[in-house]
């Protein structure tokens, strides 16, 4: 696991790597191709099967000085599972907000329900953690509940990164469900539709990177949003990168806000 900049979480956890949404503002897949390849000469322990990846054991590649180090994305971006990572919230005692596969779309279609099961298991093993699960295909989610592989569970919190109001989130009697509006690219109305209703967070973030400015949010949008919670009494978390649409003198802190039963989550 790794300590992380991200507000709204202590670490992140990557058991699976890899994504084939190909989103333009990707923040992950701009990292695979950064840290991306492995040299044959120190590597065999690899499985291929129907299109990802199966690593057992670390991958390593010598990089520019010579040095021999760990390869943290051998095949770039391709969907990777790393099963050699699932002991690792084992083995970290301290009570942890951890945010899963922030490097991957766990929930992609084409992540196999086996590699879900084995994360989910892992998870289970450190129950004194608090498991965040992010993905832009919540139709999985449903899927999973049918085949009974995904259960409620106290610690876990399911969420859908939406961008504008016409994209799918998901949301269920019984369980910790939240939305990514990252990055915030529409308004988003108040009607009877509204998702701020049915969720029990809401996580609000502009573009960022090399993508800054590309969408430039109003700031009426987030004032929006802000109220629509507000209203609805669901907690909602500002990130830093709204600073500069709310202007210099707007206080974040008071709207950087955790639901009050995610247990291990930071200070607001």
């Amino acid at each position: 696991m790794n300590k992380t900049k991200i507000e709204w979480t202590d670490m992140t956890w990557n058991p699976v790597t890899g994504c084939l949404h190909r989103c333009p503002y990707c923040y992950a897949n701009r990292q695979a191709e950064r840290f991306s390849g492995y040299d044959p000469l120190y590597n065999t322990n690899f499985d291929f099967e129907s299109g990802c990846y199966i690593i057992k054991k670390p991958m390593y590649k010598r990089d520019a000085t010579g040095i021999v180090r760990k390869a943290p994305f051998p095949f770039e971006f391709a969907p990777t599972f790393h099963t050699y990572k699932l002991e690792e919230p084992l083995r970290r005692k301290k009570p942890t907000t951890i945010f899963v596969c922030s490097m991957a779309d766990l929930f992609g279609e084409w992540v196999p329900n086996e590699w879900i099961q084995e994360v989910f298991k892992a998870c289970a093993k450190a129950p004194w953690h608090t498991y965040i699960f992010l993905t832009k295909n919540p139709a999985r989610y449903m899927d999973l509940i049918l085949e009974g592989i995904l259960k409620p569970e106290p610690n876990f919190w399911f969420g859908s990164t939406v961008t504008v109001p016409e994209d799918p989130f998901f949301y269920c009697d019984g369980m910790n469900t939240f939305v990514s509006i990252e990055p915030i690219m529409a308004q988003f109305p108040d009607d009877e539709n509204n998702m701020i209703r049915n969720i029990k967070w809401v996580i609000i973030g502009a573009e960022t990177g090399n993508r800054s400015g590309k969408v430039i949010p109003e700031r009426e949008w987030i004032t929006g949003l802000v109220k629509q919670c507000h209203e609805a009494k669901t907690p909602v978390f500002l990130k830093d990168s709204v600073q500069k649409i709310m202007g210099p003198d707007y206080d974040l802190r008071p709207l950087q806000q955790f639901p009050e039963n995610m247990k291990g989550a930071k200070e607001a």
